[in-house]
Formats: structure tokens, C-alpha cells, sequence
């Protein structure tokens, strides 16, 4: 099982980080990040609860629907379709909290990669590479 927490005071104001984070469609202006799809609008709001969106990352592809947004504070999401392996995410969050004009995120992503005897070294890797993905994403919004 994989367990990613990353946390990160940013020099930006609640609103314009929560909305650079909800911008399904423009992932791809983050570093490692090659595709970035909104491929269905939430119930309420575009990018809100329901919506789906494709992110791409080289080979990697991750389709994830957003389960709670709440703006501009918490936005949850889960991985519904992933390749060129599955995963069973049972765990994406991202909740912000205002502090002063700067925004603390917290990040968390939970799951397993289901590959038979690579699983648990490829959960390891999964850590690293999404911990450092993470705050790298978080890094750029700081300097949008």
C-alpha cells in the first residue's frame, strides 16, 4: 500500500491556490504533467463534484473523479481507471487552510498498485515519484 502526505505553505492567497488546484483541463502547465483533459463537468460547478478528468504523466494515465469539492477549502478524488497498471486508490485528498495571505496545502493519497509480486516495490515507488509530483504542482502554483 502506498501512503502519500505532503504538506507546503504557499506564498498565495486560498482562492487563486484552490483554483489553480480545481483547473482540471490546465494540469498540463505543471512540470511532468504531458496531459491534462476535463473529460466530463460536475453537477454543480465545471470542475466540481462528479467531474472527470484525465491526467497524463509520460505513460502514466490516471482517470479521477472529484467525490467533495468544497471551495475553497477541501477537494477529494478518486482513481477510477489507471494504466499501464491499476491501482485501488482508496484515499485523494487535498485540503487547504488560510494562513494570513498564504495558503497551507495538505495533500494525501492512499492506495495499492495490483500487480502480482511487483506490487508492494511498486507502492514504494509510487510514494516517491507521487510525493515529489505533488510538491513540484504545489511549487508551480507558488509561482503562478
Amino acid at each position: 500500500m502506498f501512503r502519500i502526505h505532503v504538506e507546503r505553505v504557499l506564498g498565495k492567497d486560498i482562492e487563486t491556490v484552490f483554483e489553480a488546484i480545481a483547473d482540471h483541463g490546465r494540469y498540463d502547465r505543471f512540470p511532468g504533467v504531458s496531459r491534462s483533459v476535463l473529460l466530463e463537468e460536475g453537477k454543480d460547478e465545471k470542475n466540481g463534484t462528479g467531474a472527470l478528468r484525465l491526467i497524463g504523466a509520460g505513460r502514466l494515465e490516471l482517470t479521477e473523479r472529484i467525490t467533495r469539492f468544497e471551495r475553497p477549502n477541501r477537494m477529494d478524488y478518486r482513481i477510477e481507471k489507471s494504466s499501464p497498471f491499476p491501482v485501488q486508490h482508496t484515499k485523494g485528498e487535498i485540503v487547504l487552510q488560510p494562513e494570513g495571505e498564504q495558503t497551507r496545502v495538505v495533500w494525501i493519497s492512499e492506495g495499492a498498485v495490483q500487480v502480482p509480486l511487483l506490487g508492494r516495490l511498486m507502492d514504494r515507488m509510487a510514494e516517491r515519484s507521487f510525493s515529489k509530483a505533488f510538491s513540484s504542482l504545489l511549487k508551480a502554483i507558488e509561482r503562478l
